[in-house]
């Protein structure tokens, strides 16, 4: 993920991915260019400066949302909460059964625009895992 402020996006992400989703970091440089990893065991989400001073807009070709996923309901509720009372504006953990029957999720922005969804891991998701 490309960021304007490596700094300020470090904060951001430390609050959302470390602390709120127990996610691990490292940092190295690629290319000449200082690179903030967050990892878990199943995926990485690495920060680097961006080259250009372009704004996001998540309408336009390339990136509409990033969703990451926590095991339970309950869970997004907890890490909607964790986000508030870090200073993240979060929405309410809820229900949208207009998504589907059991889609509970918190959305959330980063620092440049970057629209965040954090979502519980559906009985649909699980079946086809276990099932595929």
């Amino acid at each position: 993920m490309t960021v304007s402020d490596l700094n300020r996006s470090e904060i951001f992400y430390d609050q959302v991915l470390l602390e709120a989703l127990g996610f691990r970091k490292n940092k190295f440089t690629l290319g000449g260019d200082p690179h903030v990893q967050y990892f878990n065991r199943h995926f990485g989400y690495v920060l680097r400066p961006a080259r250009t001073e372009t704004t996001h807009d998540s309408y336009s070709p390339g990136l509409h949302h990033f969703c990451l996923r926590v095991e339970s309901a309950d869970g997004v509720a907890t890490v909607a909460t964790e986000l508030r009372s870090s200073g993240i504006v979060a929405s309410e953990a809820k229900l949208y059964s207009e998504y589907a029957p059991d889609y509970w999720a918190t959305f959330f922005t980063d620092p440049d625009g970057i629209r965040l969804e954090v979502t519980n891991y559906r009985l649909e998701r699980r079946e086809r895992h276990d099932s595929w």
